[in-house]
């Protein structure tokens, strides 16, 4: 018998739907309608070099959710998959609002980091010592999903070392490659402008991230930095004179 497309019950309110390779997406869509009368979910996982197959999938109307890491293949072996799913209650593709949804589930996102470059009268620029990791690094952190990244910057200055600096212009925007089990990355420096040094006695660092935070010459920011990091101060106050306001891991 010919491989066919079928919809099995998996959970409470959960079909699984497979098909054989080269099933239209016509018919897959249909067949998951169909299942969504009696389930409030149905969920297809495929192999991650199933391209076809994920094609198919996202034609027929299922969001990509993400994958599962190491789930055994009939042989036994852990084998990546990735997970797509449609759900009863979600907007019809038809509708511009699902149709956006679609596409947003399966277009790359790239993580964006927002850090603030504050320095004193003497040049000198703020870095935080981490407490998990022994560079010292801007203060800032990951952007929030829904938030931008210039309310990122003040917001993790609040939360890390309990300052109020209200972050202005945009100085450099420094692209960062993949890196020690990081995907790549945008990290975005805001102007923290110059401040009395005085400020570090204000300080109140936050135990769980970091343990302290100084003023430091371009050699100590060297020094205690990592190289890409380092790089990127220098090219951030770089571009405060003119230099370039883009980089690559703080290379022009």
């Amino acid at each position: 018998m010919s491989a066919r497309t079928t919809v099995t019950a998996v959970a409470e309110g959960v079909a699984r739907i497979s098909w054989p390779t080269g099933e239209s997406a016509d018919v897959v869509r249909d067949e998951v309608a169909a299942a969504l009368v009696g389930f409030a979910r149905v969920e297809a996982v495929l192999a991650v070099d199933a391209v076809t197959e994920q094609r198919t999938a996202t034609w027929a109307g299922m969001h990509r959710e993400g994958v599962l890491r190491g789930p055994l293949d009939p042989d036994g072996a852990p084998t990546d998959r990735v997970l797509y799913a449609r759900l009863a209650t979600d907007l019809p593709v038809t509708e511009p609002d699902g149709f956006r949804a679609l596409l947003n589930s399966f277009l790359p996102r790239k993580r964006a980091i927002a850090q603030t470059l504050i320095r004193d009268p003497d040049g000198r620029v703020l870095l935080c010592q981490l407490t998990y990791k022994r560079d010292w690094d801007l203060p800032g952190g990951v952007v929030e999903v829904g938030e931008s990244p210039r309310l990122a910057a003040g917001r993790e200055i609040g939360e890390e070392l309990d300052l109020t600096v209200e972050p202005g212009e945009l100085v450099l925007t420094d692209w960062l490659p993949p890196w020690g089990g990081w995907d790549d990355a945008v990290c975005l420096v805001f102007d923290g402008g110059t401040t009395a040094a005085a400020i570090v006695e204000r300080i109140t660092p936050d135990p769980r991230e970091i343990r302290t935070a100084e003023f430091c010459t371009p050699d100590q920011v060297r020094e205690r930095a990592a190289d890409f990091t380092a790089r990127r101060v220098e090219a951030a106050l770089a571009a405060l004179h003119g230099g370039p306001r883009y980089t690559e891991s703080g290379r022009p």
